[in-house]
């Protein structure tokens, strides 16, 4: 694409926004980055040191907007604002950092999306590529941005997709696409959960002839959602063997491709859980299709022990586990989390309500939770929802929590921080939560 001179206005000063301010001043058009946030509210606006730009920050100037040749919208903006539904009347295009990405990019691609597992398999699936000696690009959703790859040439691209990037796109068509499992999540952002899902759809919607979609076999939302597609489907389950695909018998996964059969031992598996074989599962398939050798493969999926803020071990501080899973942010993940730990489970929750319901939690609570401590905005809702489960209490901050958990959970509990909510009301993300969580057990120690 031919950018020179163009009008470029960039909606979002965050990773993607930024990423793409770079990409568009080394194209030399001319570049607008709008932001409703003031700029002393605004972090690593040093990183765009160099490029010739205009801001408009604190709002947004609507002026600025319709005489824009082109909108690149970053994916935490919605696309209902005032701003870009009148751009898209007077018919100036909004594509998103993904969709701009890929019409300059040529290597294979492998597109993660899902409600849970989408960092931990996209992560596994580059962690193999790389193994075999790929140059291998791992990011989207999960850190980098897709075009920051712009420019450089690579074997493969690995790429995390959330709904909102799946919203802004037009011409994306990966060459596999994984659908890892469907749960209530961003009720916030959609008007219901039909609206989610028929998001998370849309990376099918341009897949062709010698394209592969790999699906959860034991999730019914996913079978349901990917009945209309077209392309060759290739299933894993976690629960049975098939007759083509990744399937389970005992601890054994069986890999069934074109009248060939291979198995891998779970017990080399260094990730715990029932979710976590599922994202094993899924992430194999790709590669093994792509022509990587099963051992090869199979030994990075059992090397890699996962990713910080996921179920991440943090201390055994006064005999009791104290687990950051700060990256749990819906319902479906906490489910997954607790549903993987013995009882007496102490568990904090709670943040910026993504409009979910909560009741999915409540026969986990019952089985595995002693106590739950609830922070931020949700607490009062969760309360509602969950308080007769457990002994619950609302909590004013992360401080608060962990001395509260500390004198509660026995000897040989865990305390676990799965928030089943967004972390915006008292974080700037996900990571600044679970690394408070971690300061505040290390306190704990450091006093002790």
């Amino acid at each position: 694409m031919d950018y020179r001179q163009k009008k470029i206005v960039v909606i979002g000063a965050g990773l993607s926004g930024q990423a793409l301010v770079r990409f568009f001043c080394d194209k030399q058009a001319e570049v607008t980055l709008s932001d409703r946030r003031e700029e002393a509210q605004l972090e690593r606006l040093d990183g765009l040191a160099g490029c010739k730009l205009h801001f408009d920050l604190g709002g947004h100037d609507i002026e600025v907007f319709k005489q824009a040749d082109l909108i690149a919208v970053s994916p935490g903006v919605p696309l209902d604002i005032e701003p870009l539904v009148q751009a898209a009347e007077a018919g100036i295009p909004l594509l998103g950092e993904i969709e701009i990405a890929i019409r300059e990019l040529d290597a294979p691609l492998i597109a993660v999306t899902g409600t849970n597992g989408k960092s931990t398999t996209t992560c596994l699936i580059g962690e193999i590529l790389a193994g075999w000696q790929k140059k291998c690009f791992v990011g989207g959703n999960l850190g980098t941005p897709l075009i920051s790859a712009c420019g450089t040439r690579y074997d493969s691209l690995v790429v995390e997709l959330s709904s909102f990037q799946l919203e802004t796109i037009e011409t994306f068509s990966p060459d596999f696409a994984l659908m890892l499992n469907l749960s209530e999540d961003h009720l916030d952002r959609y008007a219901d959960f039909s609206s989610y899902l028929t998001t998370k759809e849309a990376i099918f919607e341009n897949m062709g002839a010698g394209q592969y979609a790999i699906l959860n076999a034991e999730d019914g939302r996913v079978r349901e959602l990917t009945v209309p597609i077209a392309v060759k489907k290739i299933w894993f389950s976690a629960n049975r063997l098939l007759d083509e695909g990744m399937g389970r018998r005992g601890d054994q996964l069986i890999w069934r491709w074109q009248g060939e059969e291979s198995s891998f031992d779970l017990n080399r598996l260094c990730l715990k859980g029932e979710h976590n074989v599922e994202n094993a599962m899924a992430a194999l398939i790709a590669p093994l299709v792509m022509g990587v050798p099963a051992e090869i493969a199979w030994q990075k999926v059992c090397e890699f022990s996962g990713l910080p803020h996921r179920m991440q071990p943090v201390s055994n501080f006064n005999r009791i586990s104290w687990i950051n899973d700060s990256k749990g942010t819906n319902v479906g993940s906490v489910v997954k989390s607790l549903s993987g730990l013995q009882a007496p489970v102490t568990l904090i929750a709670g943040g910026k309500d993504k409009g979910g319901d909560y009741a999915p939690l409540r026969e986990v609570l019952k089985q595995k939770v002693t106590r739950l401590l609830l922070l931020g905005e949700a607490a009062e809702r969760m309360e509602t929802q969950l308080g007769d489960c457990c002994q619950t209490q609302a909590v004013t901050d992360m401080a608060a929590a962990v001395s509260l958990a500390v004198r509660e959970t026995p000897v040989g509990g865990t305390v676990l921080l799965s928030p089943a909510c967004s972390s915006f009301d008292m974080y700037p993300n996900y990571a600044a939560r679970g690394d408070e969580f971690i300061l505040q057990v290390r306190k704990l120690e450091e006093q002790r």
